[in-house]
């Protein structure tokens, strides 16, 4: 191990013991349940959002029987707003995994976790150090970071040689011979230093007790790394919202598992009126204000279109009539939450 590999553990354990975070709901007791649904949330999406969701979903979910027994729907209903529902669709899934073929006790090693839905290389790291007390390394966003500043790394960390590289200074870098808890703050004071010091936009340099081998702060290129991605203008799609308003209840329509938004209720896309609702038409549709709703790989033109109507028979499975303030307690779409709270609920 490179100096520089031992001063990141021996100048971050005792930073993260003064400096770091101590009071995150999911820190009081390290168990292996909250643990993993912490690090499944805190995937692409920080603390502070993070934190408000997790107290709701525990206290609803308590623990990984509860969670395994819930339907997808009162699953992604608590997961409504928080982005990225494919996590919460792995999140059930692991949960049923564990309860029906590991008899309801978490795999230990990061090797097992990380055949789990949803559970990268990371992420399983992460559980392993801080429910088990294992030795792994983690490389999330904000570890990435702060490597590619330490070590001076001037490639994009997404290309496989420059990934390949960051895995290895990663592993390296980990306290030589740190006991369980020493590896538990070490890991933590990563994660610290990129969420509150080491941050993409004006980093508190001053405040990083790496500074004096950092790279990018002795070469004066902080603002400069890491490298971003390169960028090609996303492109940009359309859809119709077709709201269709019968006594002052709206129809949703569940979409199907795989997609986006997957196995949440949104308002149909296509109209209607020859469907077996066999909805008849009270009055001209007319248009609401368009949205847009940018994703990771593409932005979404919405074109809302309120339409009241008279339902002839009771929705299928797929659909269902309910009053705003019922929509909003299931599990939809952040564009539809939009519309809902701004034109449907006084």
């Amino acid at each position: 191990m490179s100096k520089a590999m031992r001063f990141i553990a021996d100048q971050l354990i005792p930073w993260q013991k003064t400096s770091g975070r101590h009071d995150l709901p999911w820190q009081q007791k390290y168990d292996p349940y909250a643990v993993w649904l912490s690090e499944v949330m805190l995937q692409q999406t920080q603390v502070g959002t993070v934190i408000p969701y997790f107290q709701r979903f525990i206290s609803k979910f308590p623990d990984i029987g509860s969670l395994a027994q819930a339907s997808i729907d009162d699953v992604l209903a608590s997961w409504s707003g928080l982005g990225y529902y494919s996590r919460a669709r792995n999140l059930h899934r692991t949960a049923r995994m564990i309860v029906h073929e590991f008899h309801g006790i978490f795999p230990q090693s990061r090797e097992a976790l990380q055949q789990l839905p949803g559970i990268g290389r990371s992420t399983a790291a992460a559980i392993a150090v801080f429910a088990f007390g294992q030795r792994d390394a983690i490389l999330d966003g904000n570890v990435k970071r702060i490597f590619a500043r330490f070590f001076g790394i001037d490639r994009y960390s997404g290309q496989s040689e420059t990934l390949t590289k960051m895995w290895r200074l990663a592993e390296e870098s980990l306290p030589q011979h740190g006991n369980p808890d020493e590896l538990k703050v070490y890991t933590q004071a990563l994660m610290d230093l990129g969420a509150t010091v080491c941050v993409r936009n004006r980093p508190l340099c001053g405040q990083c007790p790496l500074r004096t081998r950092c790279v990018a702060y002795i070469q004066d290129r902080v603002a400069l790394l890491p490298v971003s991605k390169p960028r090609n203008k996303l492109p940009e799609k359309e859809t119709v919202f077709m709201i269709y308003r019968h006594e002052n209840k709206l129809l949703l329509e569940k979409r199907p598992d795989e997609g986006i938004w997957g196995g949440l209720w949104c308002f149909p896309e296509v109209e209607l009126n020859q469907s077996t609702l066999k909805l008849k038409k009270k009055s001209r549709s007319f248009a609401l204000p368009q949205l847009r709703h940018t994703f990771t790989h593409f932005r979404l033109l919405i074109r809302p279109c309120l339409q009241d109507v008279v339902a002839n028979n009771e929705a299928s499975a797929a659909f269902v009539w309910k009053s705003p303030e019922d929509a909003l307690m299931l599990g939809i779409p952040v564009p539809v939450k939009k519309i809902i709270q701004q034109y449907f609920v006084s």
